[in-house]
């Protein structure tokens, strides 16, 4: 299993380098940007998980760079730190950057730690959803042409306690679950 990646954006090197020490035990490997641009370069080179950037800095602010990082990079997670908590920032921030999270500086190591955990199990948790809805367009794409070769081949009959009725072996249940397993798992 590979390690998520966290990167930190801040234009202020000791404040990422802070950041960089709280998660020193945590199973993640860790990038540091001290700009929009080298964290836009480092985004372009690795797949990043959750990126944690400033908000104020030079050239392009945290939310600037969220939206940036939102139009190319919709899957990683955003959350932005600021020293300057203002109700418009944080507007800005969820309006433009759909960040996840909002931090005021200096934020609560645990706090951080618990908020990464939780969006990446979140991520996890989208991407299997994800992942059961193909499976299941898949397998009703099957019994859709199953039911248009062989009309009333999907229809079932249950009992009131939702059990199946079989009334004569020649309603096609067992063939349809062979050809639906065989689909499924060519």
């Amino acid at each position: 299993m590979t390690k998520s990646r966290i990167l930190f954006v801040d234009d202020e090197p000791h404040v990422t380098a802070a950041l960089v020490r709280t998660l020193r035990h945590e199973p993640y490997e860790i990038f540091s940007a001290t700009s929009a641009q080298e964290g836009l370069d480092l985004l372009a080179e690795h797949d990043i998980n959750v990126i944690i950037s400033d908000e104020q800095m030079p050239g392009m602010s945290g939310s600037e760079f969220l939206a940036e990082v939102r139009v190319r990079y919709p899957e990683t997670i955003r959350m932005i730190l600021t020293g300057q908590a203002s109700l418009d920032a944080a507007i800005r921030a969820i309006n433009e950057g759909g960040v996840y999270r909002f931090f005021t500086k200096p934020c609560n190591a645990i706090d951080l730690k618990v908020t990464i955990r939780q969006a990446l199990h979140q991520k996890q948790l989208v991407r299997q959803s994800r992942k059961l809805l193909r499976e299941y367009q898949k397998r009703n794409a099957i019994l859709e042409d199953l039911e248009r070769s062989s009309p009333g081949i999907a229809q079932l009959t249950t009992d009131e306690d939702g059990a199946i009725l079989v009334d004569d072996v020649e309603t096609g249940l067992e063939e349809l679950l062979k050809e639906m397993d065989r689909e499924a798992h060519p």
